[in-house]
């Protein structure tokens, strides 16, 4: 999305011959394929272990640390190798994120009417929010490390990107919806008068 909206408001006459059909179904073939792939680098190291004792997960879902940790092998290099990938997986994509917001901003920035420029950066500010709060989860469980962290605090910041982030999207983008907003005024009105 972040390149999506780098194209419509950096170079918006070239928007609709560079994000062709094409181009699009590369994109998403590419990240599903490139996911797929190194997350099963970690599946098939995790099958070399053995695991005894408990079969029970404290958690809200399987996740890799909970799971490490039933584990009565040696799990360092497993760890090792996940923080590299998972480091690889969320800070590459971030700062390309980053990058395309620069550069957005600084053409938002060029714009001389103020009412163009707030239109311009509304656009931006949904996305900014979902990915602001998605990529602070996801740096907080797997790229920092858990020396210290508490299970309960690490639980609530996995309920963070896995259950409210993808709740804020139909909120947050269904708020910019022009009818969205007409129908939430109308029951706003309606329940005033009752």
């Amino acid at each position: 999305m972040s390149y999506d909206r780098y194209l419509a408001i950096c170079s918006p006459l070239h928007y609709s011959s560079i994000m062709s059909p094409q181009l699009c179904l590369y994109i998403v073939v590419s990240c599903w394929s490139l996911g797929f792939i190194i997350t099963l680098i970690p599946v098939l190291l995790i099958q070399t272990l053995w695991f005894c004792g408990p079969n029970t997960i404290d958690h809200f879902f399987c996740d890799l640390g909970p799971l490490l940790e039933l584990s009565c092998s040696d799990v360092s290099i497993v760890k090792y190798e996940v923080l590299s990938l998972s480091g690889l997986l969320t800070i590459m994509p971030f700062l390309f994120i980053v990058v395309t917001y620069v550069y957005i901003f600084i053409t938002i920035m060029k714009i001389t009417c103020i009412t163009g420029r707030q239109k311009t950066f509304s656009t931006c500010s949904s996305h900014l929010t979902v990915v602001c709060a998605y990529y602070g989860a996801l740096f907080a469980i797997y790229v920092v490390p858990r020396t210290g962290q508490s299970l309960n605090v690490n639980k609530m910041v996995s309920l963070m990107y896995s259950m409210v982030t993808p709740l804020f999207n139909p909120i947050i983008y269904g708020l910019r919806n022009q009818e969205i907003k007409a129908a939430i005024r109308n029951y706003l009105r309606i329940c005033r008068r009752t």
